[in-house]
């Protein structure tokens, strides 16, 4: 499949920087490379910008919150980042944070839940649901409406948003409004069509996928389990709208449309916005975190 333009300068920058391949490195390494990606963007600016420390299931959790110049009350967002549950940071995403909140007028909470593999499969979830429920509880305070929150993230990212949503379900809330998930990973399995398909030169490759389930689940995780894949829930019904993207350059294409077969667990009149989803042609996995290298992906 060919690539934009943006995209295969991208790759062909990164690759001819030399180096181990992703899953040849350690988890500290492959962190310091995403680093390093992040600080590639130049980020817009927002109203505001505060760091907090809130309870989480193993301690205090940093969160970064981002005010948009918009009148309140504003939607408020959870959000997540991506990298595969062991890289990437809040630093990394601060400026896709700053964009989304930009972007929809929200208040975005952007979560520093604990890394695999120091914590394991459930950890990053757990931590993704408790900041939710913080978001919900002091949304007034944030300037944000409770009514309308929405949880999102990219990527690994995306799996813990369709995860904290299947937990609020299952808790009986907080009451989520909105699932923004772009090319989640929803399947540790590692098996659809796309694997095969884009599993090689689209610098997220299937092997650096498999890289990242191992560290996440270790020896003894249960990648079946929901929490871990939630295309494997056995009821999705329930379950807030969800708003997807992929791009066709990416081991994850086959995992977004695998989501859209399980409209049919939802009420007739909501399946339209539950299926809402955007595909860009030619761009790759982690398009979201170098629009600094490509700016074609900010549009």
């Amino acid at each position: 499949m060919p690539l934009a333009p943006a995209a295969r300068t991208l790759i062909d920058q990164l690759e001819s920087g030399g180096g181990p391949a992703l899953w040849e490195m350690s988890p500290d390494d492959a962190r310091a490379l995403s680093a390093v990606m992040g600080a590639m963007d130049n980020p817009p600016e927002v109203a505001a910008v505060e760091d907090r420390m809130i309870a989480g299931p193993a301690g205090d959790m940093p969160v970064r919150i981002y005010t948009p110049d918009a009148p309140a009350p504003r939607p408020v967002i959870a959000f997540f980042h991506g990298g595969g549950f062991v890289i990437c940071s809040v630093e990394t995403h601060d400026g896709l944070a700053r964009r989304l909140a930009n972007a929809l007028g929200a208040v975005v909470v952007s979560v520093e839940y604990r890394l695999a593999p120091e914590a394991r499969c459930p950890a990053a979830a757990e931590d993704c649901y408790a900041a939710t429920q913080w978001v919900h509880e002091h949304a007034a305070e944030l300037g944000a409406d409770p009514a309308r929150l929405m949880v999102a993230g990219d990527s690994a990212g995306g799996n813990l948003a369709a995860v904290v949503s299947l937990m609020a379900r299952e808790q009986g809330g907080p009451p989520i409004t909105r699932q923004v998930l772009v090319y989640p990973v929803i399947d540790a399995a590692c098996d659809a069509q796309s694997y095969a398909e884009n599993g090689e030169g689209y610098f997220l490759e299937a092997t650096g996928m498999r890289w990242f389930w191992d560290h996440y689940l270790g020896p003894d995780g249960d990648g079946a389990h929901h929490h871990a894949s939630p295309i494997r829930a056995r009821d999705l019904s329930g379950l807030p709208p969800a708003g997807r993207g992929a791009g066709r350059g990416t081991a994850l294409r086959r995992d977004d449309p695998r989501l859209r077969e399980h409209a049919d667990a939802v009420p007739r009149g909501r399946r339209r916005r539950c299926a809402d989803r955007r595909r860009r042609p030619g761009i790759v996995g982690v398009a979201l975190k170098v629009v600094a290298v490509a700016p074609r992906f900010t549009s």
